[in-house]
């Protein structure tokens, strides 16, 4: 089999390479980057050490698509992935339609060339601001928690996180909204010219190496600006940090991709799962050894009977598949957190912040330098996703607790002190 991965050498695009190597014989990867994402350009050379054939090139540019050689499937890793793109002065909203939704028609376009199939990393913001913005919520331990009345809300929110069933209307900020365009475009192209289109709609991703900033990647520039004593302040909705989002790892992907291009775990993957079946291995364990992290993604890898493209079909053949199209993926209600809880989770971790006191009372101590009455476009007091509809259709479930993610992180703190400066 052989894959075409754009955004290869970006956090998620990395991470989900280096798995589906570990895991499928005789996989080939063509890896696309164009390396606008500062410090992306640290994974070019390991990953071309392990054989992908990585292009330097841009899902914008057409002539750049045409070029390259025939693939099976698309995992479309590429995209401008900040809620601020196109609003925050450093992007137009041209530039943002361009890159998220001009790149996707080309890759659609090569889809329909080669008949191969569509895979979209999509995400958690085409859900419609206004009805989270409205949400009752309360606040219980540092955390806003929605107030769900009796027969008053929708069935597509419970406290299990929103469903693929949530609205998705206007305003859903316009990287949302390019994303939720290339999901229709790839859904009525594989419709039209009959190649598989699988959406998977990701809450925040997280983990060691990646390369978090204040507006995109939330998790690894909190731990990386405390550990590193670099100014924080909480924004919005009473400056408390009481805002919640849930949190994945992208190895948790990897099984989900595979049964979405094969059907079934590879073979080489069936070692690992039984000794997952034993235990999974500790946060340190899995922060010191790369296979180990990789290998704790497999938890929820088991053969599933649906009629999903193998390794040796043309994807052609399965483009009318009776599993959902779209799926929530995310780290759910069990890996939600707020910023708060998080700043706590770094005293805890690596000792107080100038910004952030060390007092029983985190939040009400805080100086006026970590507040700020100042909002931000498109923010939203909580966003947890509900994947049981992955859970149902492909047996997929996320594996990576929370408190793993963060403690992978902190140990990349540690060997990587001055990581912010790649990216800052």
């Amino acid at each position: 089999m052989k894959i075409l991965l754009t955004g290869i050498c970006g956090f998620a695009g990395s991470v989900i390479a280096r798995g589906l190597l570990e895991h499928v014989s005789g996989l080939q990867i063509i890896g696309l980057d164009n390396l606008c994402r500062r410090g992306s350009e640290t994974n070019l050379e390991p990953l071309r050490a392990l054989g992908i054939d990585i292009r330097l090139g841009d899902i914008r540019n057409e002539d750049d698509i045409a070029s390259l050689p025939r693939a099976d499937w698309v995992v479309d890793c590429a995209a401008n992935p900040s809620v601020l793109a196109g609003v925050d002065g450093k992007t137009s909203a041209k530039e943002l339609l361009d890159h998220n939704l001009g790149g996707t028609i080309h890759l659609l376009e090569y889809c329909r060339r080669h008949g191969a199939g569509f895979l979209l990393l999509s995400t958690s913001r085409v859900y419609s601001i206004k009805p989270l913005a409205d949400l009752p919520v309360e606040v219980r331990d540092d955390a806003f928690h929605p107030v769900f009345a009796l027969n008053s809300q929708p069935s597509s929110i419970t406290p299990a996180g929103l469903t693929e069933s949530f609205p998705t209307d206007p305003p859903v900020s316009l990287y949302g909204t390019s994303k939720k365009c290339s999901e229709l475009l790839a859904l009525e192209y594989g419709s039209t010219f009959e190649f598989p289109v699988r959406i998977n709609r990701c809450g925040v991703l997280a983990g060691a190496g990646q390369f978090g900033k204040a507006d995109q990647g939330i998790f690894s520039y909190w731990i990386h600006s405390w550990a590193a004593r670099r100014p924080l302040k909480y924004i919005g909705f009473g400056a408390k940090g009481h805002q919640v989002r849930d949190c994945l790892h992208p190895r948790d992907l990897i099984p989900l991709l595979l049964k979405q291009m094969t059907g079934r775990p590879p073979p080489e993957a069936q070692e690992t799962q039984n000794r997952i079946n034993e235990g999974p291995p500790s946060a340190k364990d899995q922060s010191r050894a790369p296979d180990a992290q990789i290998d704790s993604s497999l938890s929820s890898l088991v053969p599933v009977e649906s009629p999903v493209v193998s390794a040796g079909r043309n994807p052609r053949e399965v483009a009318n598949q009776t599993t959902p199209a779209i799926v929530n993926v995310s780290g759910g209600a069990n890996s939600r957190m707020s910023l708060a809880q998080l700043s706590r989770w770094c005293a805890d971790r690596f000792g107080p912040h100038p910004s952030f006191p060390p007092a029983p009372d985190l939040v009400s101590s805080c100086p006026p330098s970590s507040k700020t009455s100042e909002s931000r476009p498109f923010d939203i007091p909580w966003m947890v996703l509900d994947s049981a509809l992955a859970k149902e259709s492909w047996n997929w479930q996320p594996a990576t607790p929370i408190g793993d993610v963060l403690e992978e992180i902190a140990q990349h703190v540690g060997q990587h002190p001055h990581w912010l400066d790649l990216v800052s």
